[in-house]
Formats: C-alpha cells, sequence, structure tokens
C-alpha cells in the first residue's frame, strides 16, 4: 500500500474535528489520496495537521462512519477506502423513511429504474447469471402459496437482474430504494392471490433475457413494475401513504 501526503489543514470556522474531517474528505474525493492508500498514525495525523490527538480522534471517527476510512480487522493502521454499497443504501433508506417519502415516489423511481436495467442486463448477462435467475423462477413456482417466500424470491429476482446489467451506477441509486419498496409487497401478497401474476412477468422476463432482446426486457418490466402498483392499490394500500422501515 502507499502512503500519503498530508499537507496542511486550512483555517476554517466550525468545530475543530469537523475541519480536519472535511479536509481529508476533500483530499480523497480529489483523487489525492487514492483508495487503499495508507494514512499515518493518528498521532501523525495530528502533528502534521496542527491539531491535538482527541481533535484528529475525532475526525477519524467521521470518516470511518462515513466509510472514508478504514482499519484492517484486527488492526490500527488507517486505510482510504470506498464507502461500501450496503452502507451507502443504509443511510438513504433511513433518510426516505424520515423525511415521510410515499409508497408512490419509491414507484415512480423504481418505473424509471428497474425497465432500464432489465434492458442492460439482456445485452450482458452471463450464463451463471441466467442460471441464477432460472433457479430464482423455479423456487418462486414453488413458493406460490407461501407470502414471506415469495415476496423473498422477488427481491432477489430484481436484485439479480440488476447485477447483471453491470451498471453500478444505476444499481447505486436503486439499492436504499429497493430495501424499502419490494418488502412492501409481504402484506399485497397476504390480501391477493397475486403469485400468479408476478411468476407470469419473472418467466417473460427471463425469456427476453435469454434471447438478448433488450427492448423486450425493458417491455416486460415495465409491464411488471405497472403491474406492482395495481396490486397496491388493489390490496386496498394506501400508494401515498409513508413507507416504513420493514422489520428484520
Amino acid at each position: 500500500m502507499t502512503g500519503v501526503d498530508v499537507g496542511l489543514v486550512p483555517a476554517r470556522t466550525g468545530l475543530a474535528y469537523r475541519t480536519v474531517a472535511s479536509f481529508i474528505e476533500d483530499r480523497i474525493l480529489r483523487g489525492d489520496w487514492a483508495v487503499g492508500a495508507r494514512l499515518p498514525s493518528e498521532t501523525a495525523l495530528a502533528e502534521q495537521l496542527g491539531v491535538n490527538r482527541s481533535t484528529m480522534r475525532e475526525a477519524i471517527r467521521v470518516l470511518e462512519q462515513n466509510g472514508l476510512v478504514r482499519r484492517h480487522e484486527g488492526g490500527k493502521r488507517l486505510f482510504v477506502s470506498a464507502p461500501r454499497d450496503a452502507d451507502i443504501a443504509s443511510r438513504v433508506a433511513a433518510a426516505m423513511v424520515l423525511r415521510e417519502m410515499s409508497f408512490f415516489e419509491l414507484w415512480e423511481a423504481m418505473l424509471s429504474l428497474e425497465p432500464g436495467l432489465a434492458e442492460g442486463a439482456a445485452g450482458r448477462i452471463s450464463a451463471d447469471e441466467l442460471d441464477a435467475i432460472a433457479d430464482n423462477v423455479a423456487r418462486t413456482r414453488r413458493a406460490l402459496t407461501d407470502e414471506r417466500s415469495l415476496t423473498e424470491l422477488d427481491i432477489e429476482f430484481h436484485d439479480l437482474v440488476a447485477k447483471a446489467s453491470r451498471n453500478r451506477a444505476l444499481q447505486l441509486c436503486r439499492e436504499p430504494i429497493s430495501r424499502l419498496f419490494y418488502p412492501a409487497f409481504l402484506q399485497v401478497f397476504s390480501r391477493l392471490n397475486a403469485g400468479e401474476r408476478l411468476i407470469f412477468a419473472h418467466e417473460r422476463i427471463l425469456a427476453a433475457l435469454r434471447a438478448g432482446a433488450a427492448s423486450e426486457a425493458r417491455a416486460w418490466m415495465d409491464k411488471h413494475i405497472v403491474d406492482f402498483r395495481r396490486g397496491y392499490e388493489l390490496a386496498s394500500l394506501d400508494i401515498e401513504a409513508p413507507v416504513r422501515m420493514p422489520q428484520a
């Protein structure tokens, strides 16, 4: 691992540790410090940046919480890192819940994202990924009377299609919405016999992916997401109600 040239912290107003954290974050995001580069120790950083050690410790804590700095398991050395997708998704999903975003808002976002992901997957999916989706579809058909398994398999299906798209930007946008959007359908499956419609759509999407038919994959995913809204309304659920964090 390579080290980094720290430099000096510019004078700023505000809490000292936030100033230090913002300075280091800025250097990382500008590309001055590459992901994987080893930072000096907290003591050395404090000396080089002209702050006391407690200030540096708090700044490092903020950077670790934001996923920009990590310690290897069992070690004390600090390394520049990229935030994990799962950590980003958790924070954004929490923000959506706290801002009381509605299911309709999530549905509208998924209507924009999911068809594009299916279209991308049609041209990039591997044989192993096709097999994984086919296995998911087969397990879904066997679980039509089990609402909880049906919900979990539906989440898995859409995750597999998204990953096969190879579009990390779309996946990162989709992940926090998916965490709130798809688990809500446990209520739909509990109230309606919607499993057959779901499996029919999944089979059509799988067939389009196998054929490499991008426009067909997009069209069927679009129909599928539109059908999600229809099912939500038929189940007498309030589409304008704020979404809630799903229970573990």
